[in-house]
């Protein structure tokens, strides 16, 4: 008999789903890994063996959902012994950690490992994986490989540079030489600040600028753990970064001649010599096990499997993908790209395939269809969501309202509610509030330590919607449109409960869109209310704020 599921890949995502599968106690699955443990991928990488995923067992709270927005290696779970917080106590832990808590993580789930797939084909409703010359029927596959191929750029004499894979990591094998290391990301900036010691000189290369994690709210940009060598640059002490093209790379004698053409400087074009070059590039998704029958679509230079809202293959029915092949629907925005991301993509997957497959519905709580009870509930939840904390503007939890009755649903996904909304039985809604924590508009364009730049005011509800940090966004949906949105004022330490700050202006903001009165109050109730902002469309400027 076909399996319902084949997962592809026991990493993170592979095993975070069939986690899900194995809870929900009604699916048939399979996992294939091609090594012979879950995880293979951190026995190797990141090189230099140091996670810049952090790590925090002392937050000060016992809340253990509050807490996983300061554990970004934990999968999600109810067991209390697997969180990651419980193994080490290092804030960037070591990677062979997080190899023995993937090992834990996958007891009594349904893994086949020694099962490295070579082939996936379709026939009909049914794919076929074959690993080797063992086969296996699925009605729906999940890949959950991540980029798994060097990613190539397409420059002559780029086979003689030594891969971000392969090169040594002992900085004596670098001693006393000139090296270029073509990159500007993580892995460029860690091999870099690794070699600083031993090399004479070492150029970083790349046509684009490079994008501060701090700045940006990317974890994927360059992260203040990796930028030592921007200090040894800037303050002349040998290294450079170079802002350009690398035109070609030829051998030279012991070492190499590249031809560089740089950006800030018109039509200059340069020769340098090293004795050795890197190329950390990043990767891809491999697409080769796919024959033509199911071989899906690929998008973003072709490095990722092009996907719906629902992570389905766009042009390949019953073929979803899964961690950190799914960044494609935040690409370089929020955090589906790492752990801390798609462990709750990957929870809202699961849910998606059962409305898809099984025919259920969004799990939901009913509420009262009040303005103060609707406000206490949008307000309990940002307090303490994680989900919506790491997956911010991405996922939303999702306020439903027909007449008195009102349905809370978690984490759903913007995209897939925007395109599916969320039918439920006997509660046929017309108002639906969208709840989110963003960051600001334009936040990445300012230098958030420059005391100099305006910044808007703690805790004040006239300004909240020119806040720059993370914070609440409530848009309400009336058939198919949003009609107004209401921005809930910063807060220093995310607790978005004053009662004139933030709950009475929310309050007031859901009674307008539901053209309700306030329990015990008159139309002046709130102070101030007419400066505070004003319900718009969110394609006009001055939300609700």
């Amino acid at each position: 008999m076909p399996l319902d599921y084949v997962i592809i890949g026991a990493g993170p995502a592979g095993l975070q789903l069939a986690a899900l599968l194995e809870a929900d106690g009604r699916r048939d699955y399979l996992v294939l890994e091609g090594a012979d443990r879950p995880g293979a991928f951190f026995e190797r990488f990141p090189r230099h063996r140091t996670l810049i995923s952090i790590n925090k067992p002392h937050t000060g709270s016992d809340d253990p959902e509050l807490n996983l927005r300061l554990d970004w290696n934990s999968l999600l779970s109810d067991d209390p012994a697997l969180r990651f917080t419980r193994y080490t106590e290092r804030y960037f832990p070591d990677a062979d950690v997080m190899l023995r808590y993937l090992d834990d993580f996958s007891k009594g789930l349904k893994i086949e490992y020694h099962a490295r797939v070579t082939r996936i084909s379709r026939d009909g409703d049914l794919f076929t994986v074959a690993a080797g010359d063992r086969t296996w029927q699925a009605r729906r596959v999940i890949v959950a490989t991540g980029v798994s191929r060097a990613y190539r750029p397409d420059i002559p004499g780029f086979e003689l540079a030594e891969g971000y894979a392969e090169m040594s990591v002992d900085p004596r094998d670098y001693l006393d030489q000139r090296v270029l290391i073509i990159g500007k990301g993580n892995s460029a900036f860690e091999t870099a600040d690794a070699l600083m010691e031993t090399t004479t000189l070492i150029h970083l290369a790349g046509p684009s600028s490079i994008r501060l994690a701090w700045r940006t709210h990317y974890v994927g940009h360059l992260r203040a753990v990796n930028n030592n060598f921007l200090d040894t640059y800037q303050l002349k002490s040998a290294n450079a970064v170079l802002d350009g093209e690398v035109r070609s790379i030829e051998r030279d004698g012991d070492g190499f001649t590249v031809t560089f053409a740089f950006s800030r400087v018109q039509e200059v074009i340069k020769k340098l010599r090293y004795d050795r070059v890197l190329a950390c590039t990043g990767f891809q998704f491999d697409a080769t096990i796919f024959d033509e029958s199911c071989r899906p679509e690929l998008t973003i230079k072709d490095r990722f499997p092009a996907q719906t809202e629902g992570w389905e293959s766009v042009n390949v029915p019953g073929l979803f993908f899964a961690g950190t092949i799914s960044q494609v629907r935040d690409f370089k925005k929020s955090t589906s790209g790492f752990i801390h991301g798609f462990r709750y993509a990957v929870r809202a997957l699961s849910t998606t395939l059962e409305l898809s497959y099984d025919g259920s519905t969004w799990p939901a709580e009913k509420l009262d269809a009040s303005p103060e009870t609707v406000t206490e509930a949008i307000i309990a939840r940002v307090n303490r969501s994680s989900a919506l904390w790491q997956q911010f503007g991405f996922l939303a939890d999702v306020v439903t309202v027909a007449g008195a009755d009102a349905r809370y649903h978690d984490e759903v996904p913007v995209d897939w509610f925007t395109r599916h909304g969320l039918a439920t039985p006997g509660h046929e809604y017309s108002d639906a509030f969208v709840v989110t924590l963003e960051y600001g508009p334009e936040h990445d364009q300012v230098d958030p330590f420059d005391i100099t730049v305006g910044r808007v005011a703690q805790d004040v509800p006239g300004q909240a919607h020119d806040a720059a940090y993370l914070h609440p966004v409530v848009r309400h949906h009336r058939g198919g449109a949003v009609t107004a949105v209401h921005h809930l004022a910063e807060n220093l330490e995310n607790e978005w409960d004053r009662p004139d700050v933030h709950l009475k202006p929310l309050a007031a903001f859901v009674a307008r869109c539901l053209s309700l009165p306030l329990a015990g109050h008159g139309p002046g109730w709130l102070p101030g209310v007419s400066q505070h902002g004003r319900d718009t469309p969110e394609n006009q400027p001055g939300s609700e704020s």
